[in-house]
């Protein structure tokens, strides 16, 4: 069994149903939808292949709504396309959303003049594009290409540093939720966010769980407040490489992926994993080294960007994806990892679920069990069971279908459903009847069961009972 989950972004390479089909059957355990392209019809359309695709599969898959956030970007082109070479000059226009070419592009945000001085640099496609500052006019930026390329409709413009009058939750992203919502999204991504106000602005606007984008310098410094009041992170290394110093970048994925950990957050590590596949069917040496070393590091889910959105091997990406997983992960150091986490921050609150997970995965290890079975209403207990890294496969069971999907994130988890029970000893009973019944237990081998008292009310998971099925 696979631990560490993959995350696929959907885009024009792979949003057919059958290409949809052969990812999850490749091991696609969650599907990233980036509101930041496309119309939010078109991603609706995309949503429900996907749900049919993993109905066809056998296969539960989350859907990740990734929300634009405060991120500035150019206009639409007018050739959809604009190739900038050194020594160009180039006009931003702040406020406008006319269409560009290249030596005239308009971004939305009126404040964009403000923020930016005569020899300040910023950015374009990805960190690739170099311009330096001119002159500054009004609502008209004159810059010079240091460093060209080519530039496409709708791509990002970073500027190195804090844009404090950039609002943090604009009313689009919130538009843009509350259409997720409708549709039937699982979880929601938040871009470019600088601090826990960030996230707790639009906890107000919406119950689904909500994974902050660590991507920005400000973001790095208030991390662990940043982690607490999030439901998942995502190092998000792409913008992170334009706004700090690149050799930066690995040093923060590990500390952000230990200090999620230690929280029992579930953390991604994104960008640029594979890119190589995006035209080539194998990855290079170094970035599948990339990929196992952030399994190695803790990571509970890899993800996908360019690869399967616009590469030409979506479902050879994934598969690689997970072949490389699963080579890594017997190196996996579980019981460092189960006695380390016991002894960080959350413990403080001494929480009995955190002391039943650590438990339960001592005696995954000291009897030999087959599994740790986790009925759970929220997929809270199957998440802290989970970060503390047991050895043996985790089977969470939950009444709800949106809480079985929203596991498909969770390191070593298999959800599935199961009905819900007012007594505990029903509760057992029924579990283990259930992960027989699906064949991921087979009779005659013995499991750990994690249970509350009393039975039906979440965050209650304080019993711990080995039985042999």
């Amino acid at each position: 069994m696979r631990r560490t989950k993959i995350v696929a972004t959907i885009g024009p390479a792979c949003d057919d149903h059958d290409t949809l089909v052969r990812m999850v059957e490749a091991g696609m355990d969650v599907a990233r939808l980036n509101f930041a392209h496309g119309t939010p019809e078109e991603k609706a359309e995309t949503a429900a292949r996907l749900r049919t695709a993993a109905d066809r599969a056998g296969r539960q898959v989350a859907l990740l709504q990734d929300l634009p956030g405060p991120k500035l970007r150019i206009g639409a082109l007018r050739d959809g396309v604009a190739e900038l070479k050194p020594g160009d000059r180039v006009t931003i226009v702040a406020g406008s959303e006319e269409d560009g070419d290249a030596r005239r592009m308009s971004v939305a945000w009126e404040g964009l003049a403000g923020a930016l001085r005569p020899d300040d640099v910023f950015y374009l496609s990805d960190g690739t594009v170099r311009l330096k500052v001119e002159a500054v006019r009004d609502r008209e930026v004159d810059a010079v290409v240091e460093l060209g390329g080519a530039v496409s409709s709708r791509q990002g413009l970073n500027i190195p540093g804090e844009l404090a009058s950039l609002p943090a939750v604009q009313e689009e992203d919130l538009e843009l939720l509350r259409f997720g919502e409708a549709m039937g999204v699982d979880m929601v991504a938040l871009s470019f966010v600088r601090g826990a106000d960030d996230v707790d602005a639009v906890r107000r606007h919406t119950r689904l769980p909500l994974i902050a984008k660590i991507e920005k310098p400000q973001a790095v410094d208030n991390a662990e407040a940043i982690v607490h009041a999030a439901d998942c992170v995502m190092v998000a290394r792409g913008d992170l490489g334009i706004e700090l110093r690149i050799e930066e970048v690995p040093l923060v994925q590990k500390r952000i992926i230990a200090l999620a950990g230690a929280l029992a957050r579930p953390v991604i590590t994104a960008t640029q994993m594979l890119d190589s596949m995006v035209t080539s069917s194998r990855p290079t040496r170094a970035e599948v080294t990339d990929v196992a070393n952030a399994i190695l590091d803790g990571t509970d889910a890899l993800m996908l960007s360019q690869e399967t959105a616009v590469g030409a091997y979506p479902v050879e990406a994934v598969a690689m994806m997970a072949s490389i997983a699963r080579t890594t992960e017997p190196e996996l150091p579980y019981q460092d990892w189960n006695e380390e986490r016991v002894r960080r921050l959350e413990r403080r609150d001494q929480d009995p679920a955190y002391t039943i997970a650590y438990n339960a995965c001592a005696a995954a290890r000291q009897l030999e069990l087959a599994a740790l079975v986790v009925p759970t209403l929220s997929g809270r207990s199957a998440r802290i069971v989970s970060a503390h890294r047991p050895q043996v496969p985790i089977y969470a069971l939950s009444p709800g279908r949106e809480t079985v999907r929203r596991c498909a994130l969770m390191w070593g988890v298999e959800a599935a459903r199961m009905r819900r029970h007012e007594v505990t000893e029903e509760l057992i009973a029924d579990a283990v009847e259930r992960v027989v019944e699906l064949g991921w237990v087979q009779p005659g081998e013995r499991v750990g069961i994690t249970a509350g008292l009393p039975s039906g009310r979440p965050g209650t998971t304080s019993l711990f009972q080995v039985q042999r099925v």
